[in-house]
């Protein structure tokens, strides 16, 4: 029998899941940085400025670069995509996901906006809609 963490875990073999500042790096650099996190818990917790929306029932329907409910922002299978939920257990699932789909650079944000918000990082009040990017700056084991 499979459990919940042996899923995770092996979702996580040999992927490199990066930290707050290096996903921070990777966005400034062109990468997607996605947040899967239902509408409530992202009201709730708060966001990144500048992340991409696709609640996670949808997520490979909307990157994927062939799909024909496909954004804009899927545009080939080198997209580099960094995934990010509220603790970084979801999100590894998700990318592991997007990897079977082609997206062989898609990862995730190792601890999630919980770590993004306690590295200090910018966050903004949770308001905004699937599919759109915000571009304000504002002041237990779960996706």
């Amino acid at each position: 029998m499979t459990t919940i963490d042996d899923l995770v875990a092996r979702a996580r073999e040999g992927v490199h899941r990066p930290g707050p500042d290096e996903a921070l790096r990777a966005q400034r650099a062109g990468a997607l940085l996605v947040d899967i996190r239902p509408a409530a818990q992202r009201a709730a917790e708060g966001e990144i400025p500048d992340t991409l929306i696709i609640e996670r029932n949808v997520l490979e329907w909307r990157l994927d670069p062939t799909g024909s409910h496909r954004i804009p922002q899927a545009t080939g299978y080198d997209l580099e995509v960094v995934v990010v939920c509220s603790e970084g257990y979801a999100s590894s699932l998700a990318a592991a996901s997007l990897r079977e789909l082609g997206l062989h650079r898609a990862t995730d944000l190792d601890g999630g906006f919980v770590a993004w918000a306690a590295a200090g990082l910018p966050t903004r009040q949770g308001d905004r809609q699937e599919g759109s990017r915000g571009d304000r700056q504002g002041d237990s084991r779960e996706g």
